[in-house]
C-alpha cells in the first residue's frame, strides 16, 4: 500500500481485499441469462465459491438482475437494443424477456440472495446506472467491487468502467465471469488490461487474499 498527501492509495488485489471497504457484486445471474451460457454450470459454481468466500469474511453483497419493461412502458432505445439483441427487423416482433414475473427473471436458485443481501433491477448495462448501488457503496465505505456474474462482454465491462469512473476499484473475478461470445469476452478483457484501472484475479487467488483455505 502507498501513500500520499496522508491518503492511502491501493494498488494490488491484496491491497483492497479488505471485506469492511470491498463488496461483492453478483452480475445478473438470471434463469433466462444463464442458460444462453455455454458452461453454465461452472460459472454456477465458480459464482457460488466467491459468494460463499465474501459471507464467510461478512463481505457485504449485492445482486442485480436486468429487467424488461412491458412493450407499452418502452421508449425507443429499448426497442433498439432488443431489436438487435433478438435480431428482429421491426418494433412489433419484439418480446421482452425479463418482465419482472417472468420464469426467466429471478436468480437461479444455487445463488439465491439472503435477506441481508440486495437486489438491484436495472435495464442499462452498468450495474451502477439508474440504481441505488453508488449510494449504498459510499454510504457503507466500499473502496473495491468484486465483480462475478454474466456476461463479461456485455455488462461486466461497461460496469468495471463505471466503477472507475465514480472512483471504485473494480476486482473481476475472471473463472467467475462467463461470457456469451468468446471473442468479444477476450477483447473486454484486453481493453480492461489495457485500462490498468481493473484487477483482474481467480477464485483461488481471491479466497487466499481473504484468508480462506482452498
Amino acid at each position: 500500500m502507498h501513500e500520499a498527501s496522508g491518503l492511502s492509495i491501493p494498488r494490488s488485489l491484496e491491497d483492497v481485499c479488505n471485506p469492511r471497504e470491498m463488496a461483492l457484486l453478483v452480475y445478473d445471474m438470471q434463469v433466462g441469462i444463464v442458460r444462453q451460457v455455454k458452461n453454465s454450470k461452472e460459472i454456477v459454481a465458480g459464482v457460488g465459491h466467491v459468494l460463499e468466500a465474501a459471507r464467510q469474511v461478512n463481505m457485504r453483497i449485492f445482486y442485480t438482475r436486468h429487467l424488461s419493461l412491458p412493450r407499452e412502458l418502452m421508449g425507443s432505445f429499448q426497442y433498439r437494443m432488443a431489436m438487435t439483441w433478438q435480431r428482429v427487423e421491426k418494433p412489433e416482433l419484439v418480446k421482452p424477456w425479463f418482465l419482472r414475473d417472468s420464469p426467466a427473471f429471478p436468480i437461479v436458485p444455487e445463488l439465491s440472495p439472503r435477506p441481508s443481501e440486495a437486489i438491484f433491477d436495472k435495464l442499462a448495462m452498468s450495474a451502477f446506472e439508474g440504481t441505488p448501488l453508488t449510494m449504498a457503496l459510499r454510504d457503507c465505505g466500499i473502496r473495491a467491487v468484486a465483480i462475478v456474474g454474466v456476461a463479461l462482454e456485455v455488462g461486466i465491462e461497461p460496469t468495471a468502467r463505471h466503477a472507475c469512473d465514480l472512483g471504485l476499484i473494480p476486482v473481476i473475478v475472471r473463472d467467475a465471469c462467463g461470457f456469451g461470445h468468446e471473442d468479444a469476452a477476450q477483447r473486454s478483457v484486453a481493453s480492461l488490461t489495457f485500462g490498468g484501472d481493473s484487477i483482474f484475479t481467480d477464485i483461488a487467488t481471491f479466497r487466499q487474499k481473504l484468508g480462506l483455505a482452498n
